[in-house]
């Protein structure tokens, strides 16, 4: 007798009623599973430094980089990733910050997404600063 198939635990809808969604989904659905919580990553390597000073890509990277680092701490993955919250000093910079993203998720199933601009973060070097929330079943 075979095992039953695991029972999907995030659903990524984009309702009719609401527009087109541009590389984000409208709303995640997530269901019994260990929920994750990751703060604001700051473009900071390691020991604390700045990466990519004044180079939105590179500053972009890092953070997505610390994010992996944080989800797999807790033995998830991208594929889990069901919320990302954009602070950006630069909303014009958004494009960039999509295709280093695109990199990451499942753009197939994107995140519910949030960008805000701005106008200072943690650090005044930083010109992103990214969050994250997962679910893992």
């Amino acid at each position: 007798m075979s095992e039953p198939a695991p029972r999907e635990t995030k659903r990524f809808l984009n309702p009719d009623a609401l527009s087109p969604p541009a590389g984000y989904s409208h709303v995640v659905e997530a269901s019994a599973g260990r929920l994750f919580y990751i703060s604001g990553q700051l473009p900071l390597d390691s020991n604390g430094e700045l990466v990519g000073a004044g180079e939105i890509a590179a500053q972009t990277r890092q953070v997505f980089d610390n994010l992996s680092a944080a989800l797999a701490a807790v033995g998830a993955s991208w594929s889990e990733v069901v919320k990302l919250n954009y602070f950006l000093l630069d909303v014009g910079h958004v494009q960039t910050v999509r295709a280093i993203r695109d990199e990451y998720v499942d753009t197939g199933r994107p995140p519910a997404s949030t960008l805000v601009e701005v106008s200072r973060l943690a650090r005044d070097e930083a010109l992103i600063e990214v969050e994250a929330i997962a679910v893992t079943s």
